[in-house]
């Protein structure tokens, strides 16, 4: 079964817990602060498999959720790391957020390795809050939460010719004798209801992708037919073959095919409509044919489309095709290089708000509380455990290094105020 669509729910781990020890060995009185540092969650990656075909394997896992880091341990012993997740997908694949349905990332790389969610960090131990006046801090870190998110998955093929036309003009009998494609091929409308791919090989070293769309009709860009399921499959292809039944054997105006076809590419993509065509007739060898291929040939000369006449059942014309199609393909991916041999690997999400320095805040008035805002205080403040009484006397510390105390006496806030800082709240005093 061709599963292009999917939903899936992504969780990466959340780090470990930094810890609170102290060094106890015979004959080393007061050792001081032993406590390490929690381990990273795992992260989950997005990868290129180029053997899957389909989305079909999402059908039947639809949750990934990675596990958490290892708390730190005693001796300053880091707590361990948790393994990642790697998810594989098709080439073609594109990655949305389910809620705003903006395109995140886009798998087009052979072999291409994206970061989509961080793990979270492990929580520092208790050995890094140590100073001179504090020899023995009985506080640590939290581990960092990893990220959740549904994502919606979905495949566009990557081909560099894709055939389009209605239903049964011959797409799947031409794609069947120009490449090893064996598709379902009967005599009547919507046979293929799944794109079918096709290498065409032209010599050594030398082939290219046909990608057979499943036959367009008349309000395909409103999702008639499936009509949109189908047009995005070309969304990416370099030429457009478009196939007529130039013999009207369904009783159709060849003609009117022709332009109802492109004018429902136009209203689904600009882009598509404008790609590089070529017009092909066929079914030429039946003689209902003959009153309709001039009047093909000349529409295609008015729109400076390439006109080619050929019978798929017959294979007459099929090896000129072929070539011309070769010919048009190398030039385009010579005025248009993609590097297929790239290996990408890119942090997609995870808001770099962790890296925020803790001195930039401000501080907003709500009713009677002045409440400071952070990026940088804020991850802080969430992974200290703020019911440790030590850990409240190094935040006063902090917050007087950091200028907190002197931005709210520029303020002019009153004696006996309340400010809200995250989860924590105090009572200002000059």
């Amino acid at each position: 079964m061709f599963v292009d669509r999917a939903r899936i729910y992504l969780k990466s781990g959340d780090g470990g817990d930094g810890v609170v020890r102290f060094r106890r060995e015979k004959y080393i009185p007061a050792g001081g602060p032993a406590g390490g540092d929690g381990g990273r969650g795992g992260s989950i990656y997005f990868v290129v498999d180029e053997g899957m075909s389909t989305l079909m394997d999402f059908r039947y896992r639809r949750k990934f959720v990675a596990e958490n880091g290892q708390p730190g341990q005693s001796k300053n012993m880091y707590g361990k790391d948790a393994p990642d997740i790697e998810i594989k997908v098709p080439l073609g694949t594109q990655i949305k957020d389910a809620e705003t349905g903006r395109v995140l990332v886009d798998m087009v790389h052979p072999r291409q390795r994206v970061l989509f969610l961080e793990g979270g960090r492990g929580g520092r131990g208790n050995t890094h809050f140590a100073t001179p006046t504090r020899q023995a801090p009985a506080f640590a870190e939290r581990g960092e939460p990893g990220t959740e998110m549904w994502v919606d998955l979905e495949l566009k093929l990557l081909a560099d010719v894709g055939l389009v036309g209605y239903p049964n003009v011959g797409k799947s009998t031409l794609l069947s004798v120009i490449s090893a494609a064996k598709p379902k091929i009967a005599n009547y409308p919507f046979t293929t209801l799944t794109p079918n791919l096709g290498v065409v090989f032209i010599e050594e070293g030398s082939s290219f992708v046909v990608a057979d769309i499943p036959g367009l009709i008349e309000g395909a860009h409103q999702g008639v037919g499936l009509g949109t399921d189908f047009l995005r499959h070309i969304e990416r292809t370099r030429l457009i073959v478009h196939v007529i039944d130039a013999a009207g054997t369904d009783g159709r105006d060849p003609v009117e095919d022709y332009r109802v076809i492109n004018e429902e590419l136009r209203k689904y993509s600009a882009e598509l409509a404008d790609l590089p065509q070529i017009v092909v007739a066929n079914k030429c060898d039946l003689p209902e044919a003959t009153a309709n291929i001039p009047r093909l040939a000349e529409l295609a000369e008015q729109e400076g489309r390439e006109f080619l006449q050929i019978s798929a059942a017959t294979q007459q014309g099929v090896r000129e095709l072929v070539q011309r199609m070769w010919d048009m393909v190398r030039q385009l991916k010579q005025a248009d290089p993609v590097s297929e041999e790239t290996e990408v690997e890119t942090v997609v999400l995870r808001p770099k708000a962790s890296n925020a320095p803790l001195e930039e805040f401000r501080i907003v008035q709500e009713d009677d509380v002045y409440v400071v805002e952070g990026e940088g205080l804020m991850r802080l403040l969430r992974r200290l455990d703020l019911n440790n009484e030590e850990a409240i006397v190094y935040l006063q510390n902090l917050f007087g290094k950091i200028g907190l105390y002197e931005a709210l006496a520029d303020l002019n806030v009153p004696e006996g105020a309340t400010v809200r800082v995250g989860e924590l709240e105090f009572e200002y005093m000059e």
